[in-house]
């Protein structure tokens, strides 16, 4: 069954610093708990602005003990400030999404949807349940550590 999670954080700092620290993804497991790795697998120019990156996550879920790892593509339109994601292989059943930065004020505001499906044999509802909590959890806590950083950054 898929799953859909959606974020939103509203970060007091410019749109092109957010922009650029949010591709730097191989950053997010120093400040992302139950995040162990990102390595960029492939980096390909496809226009002036836009690019596609091939990236490899290995994660891990602590309430279920249990390591999560997958390959997924993602494409950053800097015209419209957007990424657009996929898994290619992995744990997942399916995971996609997009993330979408728009200036508003001064301000950036970050959305993250997240559409996932994890289908192990014999897993209940309660389990589902807690799996998407912990889903929720991760995008908000990547969202706000984007902002952290771009708002220590903007400061500096």
């Amino acid at each position: 069954m898929l799953q859909k999670i959606e974020s939103k954080v509203t970060i007091n700092a410019p749109l092109e610093l957010v922009w650029e620290l949010a591709q730097d993804v191989t950053q997010l497991p120093e400040i992302m708990p139950d995040l162990d790795a990102v390595k960029v697998l492939e980096r390909e120019v496809l226009s002036d602005t836009s690019i596609r990156t091939v990236t490899e996550w290995h994660g891990r879920i602590k309430k279920l003990n249990r390591k999560m790892e997958w390959v997924e593509e993602d494409v950053w339109d800097a015209t419209n400030h957007t990424c657009v994601f996929h898994q290619l292989r992995g744990d997942f059943t399916e995971y996609n999404g997009e993330w979408r930065f728009t200036e508003e004020d001064g301000a950036t505001i970050a959305d993250l949807v997240v559409n996932y499906s994890f289908e192990i044999p014999l897993l209940g509802a309660v389990v589902r349940q807690v799996l998407k909590k912990l889903v929720q959890e991760n995008s908000d806590t990547m969202l706000q550590c984007l902002r952290d950083e771009a708002e220590r950054r903007s400061s500096a």
